[in-house]
């Protein structure tokens, strides 16, 4: 399925110093915020009061939200856990508060506005799982980019790992600067995003990555800017339709899935931007300038040995 099929080459390749510009103006930016703002952590990685609280009637998590913001704390995170009837109330770290008299004061607040409201579990967790997670999903951001690398660099060629790792750290960094500039909150959840866009990234580029491999195999041109131009105006119409419908169902989250799919669906929707932007316009003139040739997608000739016939 197209949507189109231009007629000549788009020359993208001839806008490349630019586009790798203006992502090398984004990616430092993004580390100037990370380094002067940092991100917005949420309860997972800072550390707070876990509540679960149930209803016997589907519970309205707009208003306990209200409710909660009104009687002075803004911060707190509330969502549906399991059924209609149950909800997760998290609430972060109070300066000379404990968790019990944390939490016995929001279920006050509750009872206030419903009586029929039941506590069913309360957990404290500390900063210090908060940290390990922090530093378990760093590493986990590290494992894949090596393997990222480890993949690219076997089914193609190392200039092509190094053009995907740029692309990738360059979707990354903008998706946690954007989070960083308006301090949107940074949850496991977001942690999961930042993931998914990893990988949906790299398959972006992998489909341009593997037209550019045949593109060379199969013509005697040794014009690689024009080899890479045909192959992303090859792929252009499916890039468009995955992008497109992927946006389509993230937006959908985004506007109608509540606040517990809110952040996800926020980091989804920048990285499916960017990583569309970078698989296009970032990866392909990496691996341009690095060197890539015709002759290293050709199996040279073996010649045979010289001796003597019997």
């Amino acid at each position: 399925m197209e949507l189109f099929h231009p007629k000549r080459d788009i020359p993208f390749m001839r806008f490349a110093r630019s586009t790798i510009y203006v992502s090398i103006f984004f990616i430092v930016a993004s580390i100037v915020l990370l380094a002067t703002k940092g991100l917005n952590l949420g309860v997972d990685f800072t550390g707070g009061t876990v509540m679960e609280v149930s209803y016997p009637h589907p519970a309205d998590v707009a208003g306990i939200r209200a409710t909660l913001g009104k009687a002075g704390y803004p911060e707190v995170s509330v969502q549906n856990f399991g059924t209609s009837r149950d909800v997760l109330v998290r609430l972060p770290v109070k300066a000379g508060v404990t968790s019990a008299q944390l939490s016995e004061k929001v279920l006050l607040v509750l009872k206030q506005a419903d009586a029929s409201v039941l506590l069913k579990r309360v957990e404290f967790v500390g900063p210090q799982v908060g940290n390990e997670l922090f530093a378990d999903g760093a590493l986990a951001l590290l494992v894949v980019s090596i393997g990222i690398a480890l993949y690219l660099a076997l089914r193609f060629e190392w200039r092509f790992a190094v053009g995907a790792i740029f692309a990738t750290a360059h979707d990354i960094f903008i998706v946690l600067g954007a989070f960083s500039l308006f301090q949107w909150e940074f949850s496991l959840t977001v942690l999961a995003a930042v993931l998914a866009i990893m990988g949906y990234s790299v398959n972006d580029t992998v489909v341009v990555f593997d037209r550019i491999r045949e593109n060379f195999k199969k013509t005697r041109s040794d014009n690689v800017a024009a080899i890479m131009d045909n192959a992303k105006t090859a792929t252009l119409s499916r890039t468009i339709i995955t992008s497109g419908t992927t946006q389509l169902m993230v937006l959908s989250m985004l506007f109608l899935g509540g606040e517990v799919l809110y952040g996800f669906a926020l980091a989804l929707t920048i990285g499916i931007v960017v990583g569309t932007y970078s698989s296009v316009l970032v990866a392909s003139p990496i691996v341009m300038w690095l060197g890539v040739s015709r002759e290293d997608f050709i199996k040279k000739a073996v010649k045979p040995e010289s001796g003597a016939m019997v």
